[in-house]
C-alpha cells in the first residue's frame, strides 16, 4: 500500500503540463496476463499530506522558459512598463535558484533572464536616432557601429551594450561613452592640449596633498579622502594629484620623468586623463637629453650608439636630396615613423627611449645606416663622386663624413683622415687658404691707393 502511495504521488508530480485531459500512465500488460480494468482519475488514493513540492513548469511556462527563442515572446517579457519588467526578472531569478543546478530549464531560464535584462535596459536608454558626429568642449564625437565589442564608458563606468545602446568614440583621444552620457563631460579633449602645448611634467610625482585639491577630485570634484569615505583617493603618478574611482582606473603607464632622471620604465597608476595625454604623446618627439638630463648619456651606453647613428644619418641626408635615384627609391622613407631622426639629434620621444631600452631602436637604426651607406659608396655612381679626398695626405681611398675613420670640418665641411687632421694641426687647411685669399684680395686695393 505504502509503495502504491508513492508511486501515484509520482505520476502526479510528473504529469505532462501539455497533456492535462489524458488521465496517468498505465501499467504496462505483462505476458501471459489480463489487462487490468482501466482505473478513473478519481479513483486514485488519497495522498496523505506532506510537505508542498515545487513544480517548476507552471512557472516557467508563464515565463516563455520552454519556448524557443527565436519564436514571439510571450508572457511577462512582452510588457512594456519597467516595473513589470523588474517583476519579471525577480521572478525570474528566483526560477533560477529553485532549478536543479546544470539542468537544461535552468540554462533556458538564464538566457530568458539575459533577454528581460536587455529589454529593460532598452526601454531605459532608447534607441533614438541620434547624429553620427556630435562636437563638445573641442571633442569631436563618432557614432561606433560596432555592435559586438565591450566597451566601458569612461563617464559613468558602465559598460556599454553596443547591441541596444547608441554610444561614441572621440576621434581626437579615444574617450568613449554612452549617447545619454554626452552632456555629462566636464573635460575638453586631451588632444587640444597635445597640439597647443605638447610637453611633459618632468618633476617626479609633484605631490601637494589633498588639502590644496579641498579634499575632492582633480576632475570632477567629487568629495574624496584617503580613508575611502565617501570616496577612495587615488593618486595619479604623473600628475601627483588625487582622483576619484570614477576618474582613476588604476591604469599602468610609463611616467616620463621617471625616466628621463632615473631611466626608470617601470609602469605605474595613473588617472583616465594622464593617461590619454600620454597615450597621445608617446610618439611625440619633445624631449631634449642633452639639456634636461646630459649625464644619462655617460650611463647609458646605447644612447651614445643611438646619437652616434642618429649624426651620420644627418650627413647621409644632403647625398640623398641631390640623387635621382634615392629620391625614386625614397630611401629616406625607411624613418617616416621617426621623422625628427632625419631633422636633428637631439630631440627624442618616449617611444624612442622605449625601444632603446628594449634593444629595438639600435638594431633597427644599425640596418637603415648600412641602406643608406651601402647606396652612397656602392651602388650609385654620383653620390661616389661627391666623396672627399684628403687634402692632408693625398693618399687613401675616397672619403665619406660618416665614415669612422674621419673627422669633418665644422666651417667648409671638408674630410681629413682623423689621423691626418690631429696630427698635422687643429686647423683645417681649406679654411686656412680661404682666410689667406681674402686678406690678400683687402689688401690690394689698399696698394693702389698707396701708390
Amino acid at each position: 500500500m505504502e509503495y502504491d502511495e508513492k508511486l501515484a504521488r509520482f505520476r502526479q508530480a510528473h504529469l505532462n503540463p501539455f497533456n492535462k485531459q489524458s488521465g496517468p500512465r498505465q501499467h504496462e500488460q505483462r505476458p501471459g496476463e489480463e489487462a487490468p480494468d482501466a482505473t478513473p482519475e478519481e479513483a486514485l488514493p488519497e495522498l496523505p499530506p506532506a510537505e508542498p513540492e515545487f513544480r517548476c513548469t507552471e512557472r516557467v511556462m508563464d515565463l516563455g522558459l520552454s519556448e524557443d527563442h527565436f519564436s514571439r515572446p510571450v508572457g511577462l517579457f512582452l510588457a512594456s512598463d519597467v516595473q513589470q519588467l523588474q517583476q519579471a526578472i525577480e521572478e525570474c531569478k528566483q526560477v533560477i535558484l529553485e532549478l536543479p543546478e546544470q539542468s537544461e530549464k535552468q540554462k533556458d531560464a538564464v538566457v530568458r533572464l539575459i533577454h528581460l535584462r536587455l529589454k529593460l535596459q532598452e526601454l531605459k536608454d532608447p534607441n533614438e536616432d541620434e547624429p553620427n558626429i556630435r562636437v563638445l568642449l573641442e571633442h569631436r564625437f563618432y557614432k561606433e557601429k560596432s555592435k559586438s565589442v565591450k566597451q566601458t564608458c569612461d563617464k559613468c563606468n558602465t559598460i556599454i551594450w553596443g547591441l541596444i545602446q547608441t554610444w561614441y568614440t572621440c576621434t581626437g583621444c579615444y574617450y568613449r561613452c554612452h549617447s545619454k552620457c554626452l552632456n555629462l563631460i566636464s573635460k575638453p579633449c586631451v588632444s587640444s592640449k597635445v597640439s597647443h602645448q605638447a610637453e611633459y611634467e618632468l618633476n617626479i610625482c609633484p605631490e601637494t596633498g589633498l588639502d590644496s585639491q579641498d579634499y575632492r577630485c582633480a576632475e570632477c570634484r567629487v568629495p574624496i579622502s584617503l580613508r575611502g569615505v565617501p570616496s577612495e583617493a587615488r593618486q595619479c603618478d604623473y600628475t601627483g594629484q588625487y582622483y576619484c574611482h570614477h576618474c582613476h582606473w588604476n591604469d599602468l603607464a610609463v611616467i616620463p620623468a621617471r625616466v628621463v632622471h632615473n631611466w626608470d620604465f617601470e609602469p605605474r597608476k595613473v588617472s583616465r586623463c594622464s593617461m590619454r595625454y600620454l597615450a597621445l604623446m608617446v610618439s611625440r618627439p619633445v624631449l631634449r637629453l642633452r639639456e634636461i638630463n646630459p649625464l644619462l648619456f655617460n650611463y647609458v651606453e646605447e644612447l651614445v650608439e643611438i646619437r652616434k647613428l642618429r649624426q651620420d644619418i644627418l650627413l647621409m641626408k644632403p647625398y640623398f636630396l641631390t640623387c635621382r635615384e634615392a629620391m625614386e627609391a625614397r630611401l629616406l622613407l625607411q624613418l617616416q615613423d621617426r621623422q625628427h631622426f632625419v631633422e636633428n639629434d637631439e630631440m627624442y620621444s618616449v617611444q624612442d627611449l622605449l625601444d632603446v631600452h628594449a634593444g629595438r631602436l639600435g638594431c633597427s637604426l644599425t640596418e637603415i645606416h648600412t641602406l643608406f651607406a651601402k647606396h652612397i659608396k656602392l651602388d650609385c655612381e654620383r653620390c661616389q663622386a661627391k666623396g672627399f679626398v684628403c687634402e692632408l695626405c693625398r693618399e687613401g681611398d675616397v672619403l665619406f663624413p660618416f665614415d669612422s675613420h674621419t673627422s669633418v670640418c665644422t666651417d667648409c665641411s671638408a674630410v681629413f683622415h682623423r689621423d691626418c687632421y690631429y696630427d698635422n694641426s687643429t686647423t683645417c687647411p681649406k679654411c686656412a687658404r680661404l682666410s689667406l685669399r681674402k686678406q690678400s684680395l683687402f689688401q690690394e686695393p689698399g696698394a693702389d691707393v698707396e701708390a
